[in-house]
Order: C-alpha cells, then sequence, then structure tokens
C-alpha cells in the first residue's frame, strides 16, 4: 500500500509533464474522424481548453500557441494568424494594463479614495455613495478587476474601523441584561437547585460543576449587529458593482468594448463612427444614471438609507464608530504624505493619458490622428 501510495505522490508531483505530453496523444483520433481543416482547427482549440483548464503551461503560452501550430498544421498562414495579435484593441487594453500597474503601485488609487472619502462624509450611505464613486471612476480607465482588487482592501479596512471592535461595547451591554449572566461572566457559578441536583446525583453522583444558564442577547446591541452585517453587505457588494457600471463609460473600461469596437472595424471597415470620443458621450450619462440607481438601491435595500419619514436618534454605538472610521481615514490620508515625484509623474500621465484618447479624432475637429499617414 505504502508503494502505492508513494507513486501516486510521484506522478502527482510530475502531472504537468504527463497533461503536457499525454493531451496531444489523446486527442489525436480528432484529427482522423472530422474533415482535414475541420479537425485540424478543432485539434488544436481543445488542445488549448485542456491546457488552459491544467495549466500545464502558463496560460499566456498557451494563448501564443496559434502561432506555431496553426501555420504548421496548414490552418492558417503566419501572415494571417500574427496580427490578431497586434490589433489595436489589443493594445489599447494593454495601456489601461499597465496605467492601472502604475497607479497600484504608487497607491496613487489610495489617495484618491480616502480624499473623496474625507470630503463625502463617514456615514454609511456617503461612505458607499464615496466609494462606489472612487471605483467607477478608476474603473472607467482601467479593467473592472483591477478596480475592484484595488479598492476591496480599502473597504475592508474602513469596515473594521466602524465595526471591528465593539467587543468592551457588547460586554457592557450584556452586563445590565441580568444578573445571572453577570455573576456567570466573573467566574461564579449558580447554585444548582434540588431537582438539578437529583437529577445529576441518578446520573453521575456528583455534583455538577458548572450548569450552562443561556444569556440573552441585549435587544438594543442584536439590533445593532443586524444593521452592522446589512451594512457590511452592501459596502462589499457596491464595489464590483460600481466597477461594472463604470466600465461602460469608456472603451477602455472593459475587455467587452474593445471586443466590439474591433468586431466593427472587422465588418464594416469604412465605418468610423465609434471612436472614444462618441462612445464617451454616449455611455458617460447612463454611467451616471445608473451609479446614482445603483447607490439608491444598495443603500435602502441594506439599511443605509431609511425610507421611514420618522428621524431616530442615532445610536452611542454607531457614532462612535462613524467618529472612529472618521479618524482612521483622516490617520490613513495623513500616513501616505506629500505627494510625492512617482505619484505626480502618474498622476500627469493618467491625465495625458485620458486627453490623448479625446482628442485622437474627435470627429467635430480634426484630432492629432490626422497628423500621421493611415497605414
Amino acid at each position: 500500500m505504502s508503494v502505492i501510495v508513494a507513486l501516486v505522490k510521484k506522478l502527482w508531483c510530475i502531472r504537468k509533464y504527463i497533461i503536457l505530453i499525454a493531451t496531444p496523444l489523446i486527442l489525436l483520433p480528432v484529427l482522423f474522424t472530422l474533415p482535414p481543416k475541420e479537425g485540424k482547427c478543432l485539434y488544436v482549440v481543445l488542445l488549448m481548453a485542456f491546457y488552459w483548464c491544467t495549466e500545464a503551461l502558463p496560460l499566456a503560452v498557451t494563448a501564443l500557441l496559434p502561432i506555431v501550430l496553426f501555420p504548421l498544421m496548414g490552418i492558417l498562414p503566419s501572415s494571417k494568424v500574427c496580427p490578431q495579435y497586434f490589433l489595436d484593441t489589443n493594445f489599447l487594453f494593454l495601456s489601461g494594463l499597465l496605467m492601472a500597474a502604475a497607479i497600484e503601485e504608487w497607491n496613487l488609487h489610495r489617495r484618491i479614495a480616502l480624499k473623496v472619502l474625507l470630503l463625502i462624509g463617514v456615514q454609511p450611505a456617503r461612505l458607499i455613495l464615496g466609494m462606489m464613486m472612487t471605483t467607477a471612476f478608476l474603473s472607467m480607465w482601467l479593467s473592472n478587476t483591477a478596480s475592484t482588487a484595488m479598492m476591496l482592501p480599502i473597504a475592508n479596512a474602513i469596515l473594521k474601523s466602524l465595526y471591528g471592535e465593539r467587543i468592551s461595547k457588547e460586554k457592557g451591554l450584556n452586563n445590565n441584561c441580568d444578573s445571572t449572566a453577570s455573576i456567570q461572566e466573573k467566574g461564579l457559578h449558580p447554585v444548582p437547585t434540588e431537582m438539578q441536583l437529583l437529577a445529576a446525583s441518578e446520573e453521575s453522583k456528583d455534583l455538577p460543576e458548572k450548569i450552562e444558564i443561556p444569556v440573552e442577547t441585549h435587544p438594543e446591541l442584536q439590533k445593532e449587529k443586524e444593521y452592522q452585517n446589512k451594512i457590511w453587505k452592501a459596502f462589499l457588494i457596491s464595489i464590483p458593482y460600481s466597477a461594472s457600471i463604470g466600465g461602460t463609460a469608456t472603451l477602455t473600461g472593459t475587455a467587452p468594448n474593445l471586443i466590439l469596437l474591433g468586431q466593427l472595424k472587422s465588418f464594416f471597415p469604412e465605418c468610423d463612427v465609434v471612436n472614444f470620443g462618441s462612445w464617451f458621450a454616449f455611455a458617460f450619462p447612463l454611467m451616471v444614471l445608473f451609479l446614482i440607481v445603483g447607490w439608491l438601491w444598495i443603500s435602502i435595500l441594506h439599511g443605509a438609507i431609511s425610507l421611514s419619514c420618522k428621524r431616530k436618534k442615532k445610536s452611542e454605538i454607531r457614532s462612535d464608530a462613524e467618529t472612529k472610521a472618521k479618524d482612521v481615514i483622516q490617520e490613513d490620508y495623513r500616513k501616505l504624505g506629500p505627494t510625492n515625484f512617482a505619484e505626480k509623474a502618474v498622476f500627469f500621465f493618467f491625465c495625458l493619458f485620458a486627453i490623448l484618447l479625446f482628442t485622437r479624432d474627435p470627429k467635430f475637429i480634426p484630432g492629432w490622428a490626422s497628423a500621421f499617414t493611415p497605414g
């Protein structure tokens, strides 16, 4: 048995090499059961799918396999395969990734987010709005995934400052619930009744050392916990929602926008109606509308905004949490220090990147693209 286990462990260690060699052999019947062209193309597609799913090769390396396999198997010549890797839309998407890497490296997104939150306020509804606005703005220029990954740690830190430390208040409120809970918390056990002694003597003939008595949770504390859980959920879902909404405002915001542009250029080469400026003019107002509707929906659904006409007095726990959150945001912003050269440079190139995208071919006036000869 130990020999089998050892063999399995060795095979598991070299599983990627086994998949790398065995997969092309297993898929060979596809080449002989279908027409030549279709069979060869399906063979390459299935091979890439297996390599992508198992990660036998790095994902980027697997993506480059058609450059080798398509010409080798006579599916497509290199002159048609290679240009597909160097399309305008691919480089436009790559520019967004490079910009995201620079912003994340120098914490520019953190500075922007903290500044927006300081300006808007620390009430839950305002915090959600601030996070959604910042995430949507970043997602306009960066990918949705990158924007979400950048903003979630900031939201998590704010949530911990709001609701992370409430143990002392819980104990204080629970101590006022009843005397039994107070005695039990101090380590004193309640005196068992005669019936409890009789039942214990019949089972174990010994006096029980401790009898558990359920401790009721303070109603105000329980209500506050439910409210905090709702706000926590609202924060976490608002960021990916706003990233998806913000990504619709620009062509570089999300990959499907660029894919649509590439398909339009492929099927209608002479049509140049859709560009960065025209897309922004159409999609940005809708993005703002959807962002406001999304914020209202999330805030009302999770209790950050109350539809009740009566103005309720804010609890002490909630007031303390908001004060603490404001202090934490101010402290984090102070720790960032003054803006250094790298942050200024990244911000400058970010603005230049946006300006160049808008002014390339605005249609109503000649853009800077007209200075270059097409092709």
